[in-house]
């Protein structure tokens, strides 16, 4: 997909099927939730998204080797319904993860509330991710 139509074409979508890479390049995808940031006058390459996931996950651990992802609308067992877009993700701390909490407690009241008091006990540290577009597109040879 061409990134210059930008992010908020995901605004409306519940769920983005997050793309990421195995040490080997296997790709696995796994349906996540996901808040856009607010951007700024004019949008642009500041289009960020936010997703969070324990720091034990598979995702965080293929994020943490390799950057490169993919994302797509997709449904809540991760059937894509759109095209990909060619992305970057890292994990963030400090007040940028704070936000992303914040946005994605925002975007799924109560389901979020709820799940973070069910999960009050499961000792599982939680990790924020941000996914900006790629500005260009990976090969795919």
């Amino acid at each position: 997909m061409n990134t210059e139509t930008g992010l908020g074409v995901l605004q409306p979508e519940k769920y983005l099927s997050l793309e990421t890479y195995r040490r080997n390049g296997r790709a696995v995808q796994t349906p996540v939730w996901f808040a856009l940031a607010p951007t700024p006058a004019g949008g642009g390459s500041d289009a960020k998204i936010y997703v969070y996931t324990t720091a034990d996950s598979g995702k965080a651990k293929r994020i943490r080797n390799n950057g490169a992802a993919r994302i797509a609308p997709c449904d809540a067992r991760g059937r894509v319904k759109g095209q990909w877009i060619d992305a970057h993700a890292e994990i963030v701390t400090g007040a940028e993860a704070s936000l992303g909490m914040r946005l994605l407690n925002r975007k799924y009241i109560p389901w979020k509330q709820i799940l973070d008091f069910l999960t009050l006990f499961a000792r599982h540290e939680r990790v924020v991710l941000v996914i900006r577009a790629a500005s260009r597109p990976r090969s795919t040879n």
